[in-house]
């Protein structure tokens, strides 16, 4: 749906980001005036560094300024919101919870207010995430299991994803909410996650550190796909009002523990490297995947890439990233 995007004013926050990134590179491709929220400068974000912010409309400040939010909406004359900032990592939110608890819950409701403001507004997609429902019993998860997080990240996802919906049902915003698996792909620079982690080690001949004890189940999701699935649904909302206010999983649907995915990665590097599992981590869900089966049935959505099929683009990326870096 090209047409769709053509000449598209499109706001996107978090866009230094890992999916941020992505789905800026999308929409500029598909032909979307693109306006970029950018708190923090970070060369080396795919934004920067592929010299996309040059081709984008830049707005400099937080999430959480609403004022700022207001004026970017009016004054660009926003059709099309995909909220994607956040702080993503769960040791920080451990360690500091009220900056995550600014950003993920006080900035989602800057920007849905600043949204209902702004009578302009066409769609919005917010981003948030399988953790959002917290350790569960029954699995995998579905878009009715109950939103129950208990540790500061999870909580942080989980209010933000109810004060979406009630945005929804109140004051009838036209709004969807995403829910993904553990995303991973190349641009993503936080070196303590296990897949960006794995490959900067095994490309300096370093044991690749694992932090839990490699028991941890996640449902991996490439970012390519995310930032697929961010779009079509923006482009189904504009067919169907009915989704207004309705959450959706999009996932791989497989279930892989950290020492497997390591495994992996290693395979796929040819490389003898063993892990050094340091059982670490605390404060984290042991066992998560999602069904992903509403977005098939309702969105006709299916995954552009396997798991394989990511890992090996993921590599590539960083193998050449690193190497610039040398």
């Amino acid at each position: 749906m090209k047409s769709f995007w053509r000449d598209r004013p499109v706001f996107v926050t978090g866009a230094t980001g890992l999916v941020g990134s992505w789905l800026v590179q999308s929409l500029e491709q598909a032909g979307a005036t693109v306006v970029c929220l950018v708190r923090d400068w970070v060369p080396q974000s795919e934004l920067i560094r592929t010299g996309l912010i040059e081709r984008v409309k830049v707005v400099r400040g937080d999430v959480c300024d609403q004022e700022l939010l207001e004026r970017t909406l009016g004054e660009y004359e926003i059709d099309t919101v995909m909220h994607l900032a956040a702080q993503t990592i769960v040791g920080i939110a451990n360690r500091n919870p009220i900056s995550t608890f600014e950003t993920n819950i006080r900035g989602t409701y800057a920007l849905l207010e600043a949204c209902r403001r702004s009578p302009s507004i066409k769609q919005i997609v917010v981003a948030s995430s399988d953790k959002a429902y917290g350790d569960q019993e029954q699995l995998p998860y579905s878009e009715e299991t109950p939103l129950q997080g208990q540790h500061p990240y999870d909580v942080s996802k989980s209010c933000a994803d109810l004060i979406t919906h009630t945005y929804a049902v109140t004051y009838k915003l036209p709004v969807t909410i995403t829910r993904c698996g553990n995303f991973y792909g190349g641009g993503d620079l936080n070196w303590n996650r296990i897949v960006p982690g794995t490959i900067r080690s095994v490309i300096r001949g370093e044991r690749p550190i694992i932090r839990s004890d490699g028991q941890f189940i996640r449902d991996y999701f490439y970012v390519e796909d995310g930032a697929a699935a961010y779009m079509l649904l923006a482009e189904k909302m504009a067919e169907n009002p009915n989704l207004i206010g309705q959450a959706f999983n999009f996932s791989n649907e497989i279930q892989v523990n950290v020492i497997e995915l390591v495994q992996r990665i290693l395979e796929a590097m040819h490389s003898d490297l063993v892990p050094d599992i340091r059982n670490e981590a605390n404060h984290e869900i042991r066992h998560q995947y999602l069904s992903a089966a509403k977005a098939r049935q309702i969105l006709d959505w299916q995954p552009l890439f396997n798991l394989e099929e990511g890992l090996q683009r993921t590599i590539k990326w960083y193998t050449e990233f690193l190497g610039e870096q040398v």
